[in-house]
């Protein structure tokens, strides 16, 4: 057999292909959270949270649980475009390794760059010595390396992240401010203002159906 082949059930595989496929698998997590939404989904779920002072609820399984099947639900385009274009010719073979990765950057590029700000990505642009692109959907523009577009599109998902996670705070905070207040006049200062505080910010987020609300608004906020 020849150098650098592994015989796999009367197969011969290269032995860099089967490396290569490690490696991919290995970096899957890293992937899901660098260039899909997750990071969105999961950091506002925290930040909403900490808002409500309930500490460890729900715990940290739910809430990574809640944010990949909503990511899974909001990148279904792109994953069945990934399917149909890619890896459904690669399973007949039909195309070769290298194009099938080069067909299945395409919807991952177009979702990220609807979600990347302009600004952004000139800016990491200027930092590779790279001409930013006129266009944010033109074929310039998609034809960027994911070492330029990943750490724009990033930069612009934790932008938002903490913008909401700054919205969801405001609301409870005047809660916060709100009992803290009547506490003092009323000279009970022994009292934890949180142990007062955090019914009434259930009650107020059980009210407005604060969950279907907040889903909806994030699943609303990916273009």
């Amino acid at each position: 057999m020849p150098d650098g082949l592994i015989n796999i059930n009367g197969d011969s595989v290269q032995t860099l292909e089967i490396l290569f496929l490690t490696t991919i698998i290995t970096l899957l997590p890293s992937l899901i959270v660098m260039m899909t939404s997750f990071t969105r989904y999961v950091i506002s779920f925290s930040f909403l949270r900490s808002a409500l002072g309930t500490q460890q609820t729900p715990p940290n399984l739910v809430l990574i649980g809640i944010a990949l099947f909503l990511t899974l639900f909001t990148m279904s385009p792109a994953i069945t475009q990934i399917q149909k274009e890619a890896y459904e010719p690669y399973v007949a073979e039909e195309i070769t390794q290298e194009e099938f990765f080069s067909r299945a950057q395409v919807p991952l590029k177009e979702f990220m760059l609807r979600n990347t700000k302009p600004a952004t990505l000139e800016m990491f642009c200027d930092l590779a010595k790279t001409d930013a692109p006129e266009r944010m959907d033109g074929a310039a523009a998609k034809a960027l390396p994911l070492r330029i577009l990943v750490p724009a599109f990033m930069t612009c998902e934790l932008q938002r992240a903490f913008l909401i996670g700054l919205l969801l705070y405001i609301p409870f905070m005047l809660i916060d401010i709100v009992v803290s207040s009547t506490l003092m006049s009323m000279g009970m200062i022994m009292l934890p203002p949180s142990m007062i505080s955090m019914p009434f910010k259930l009650l107020l987020f059980v009210t407005v159906n604060g969950w279907e609300l907040l889903f909806s608004s994030l699943v609303r906020g990916f273009n």
